[in-house]
């Protein structure tokens, strides 16, 4: 099988869906549109090209951050596996739908501003208050978390309001 893996940036053009499938998994689902604009450098005007529309799949870990952070109309950055999924309607036409299993799925800060809000990290069972060998919180790079809050709020002070 034929495995392209790209990155498309685009819009949500619809609200995600979630659904689970009969094995219990659950599965997220919304389609995307990319536009391409040119500006001609004779007039100086953009022009429209054409659009790119496709379904994105999100599934496991990435159901959870999508679901909860992207809606319609939303700037995107969608990266994973394209595929082509064949059809016939209910007239009896071939259709075929152009689709991305995602990979990673994120704001275009091109075109927008976000808040992120890192989930806690998880404390080891052997860490306890008040003992100096316990470990520390590690994040999911397994960066401490006391070093990067102190290199978060070094950034916040370095970025002009």
């Amino acid at each position: 099988m034929y495995e392209a893996q790209c990155a498309v940036v685009g819009t949500v053009i619809t609200n995600p869906v979630k659904r689970s499938t009969p094995t219990g998994d659950e599965v997220l689902s919304f389609r995307m549109a990319s536009n391409a604009r040119r500006q001609d450098r004779n007039t100086g005007e953009w022009t429209d090209g054409g659009t790119l529309y496709l379904t994105v799949t999100c599934w496991r870990r990435l159901v959870r951050g999508v679901g909860a952070s992207l809606m319609k109309g939303d700037p995107i950055i969608a990266y994973g596996q394209l595929r082509t999924n064949e059809y016939t309607n209910r007239d009896g036409l071939e259709r075929a739908d152009l689709e991305m299993s995602a990979s990673a799925v994120g704001p275009d800060l091109a075109r927008c501003n976000v808040s992120i809000h890192r989930t806690k990290a998880v404390v080891p069972e052997a860490a306890t208050d008040g003992d100096p060998g316990a470990a520390e919180p590690l994040d999911r790079d397994g960066e401490s978390m006391a070093d990067r809050e102190s290199i978060d709020e070094d950034v916040r002070e370095s970025v002009p309001a």
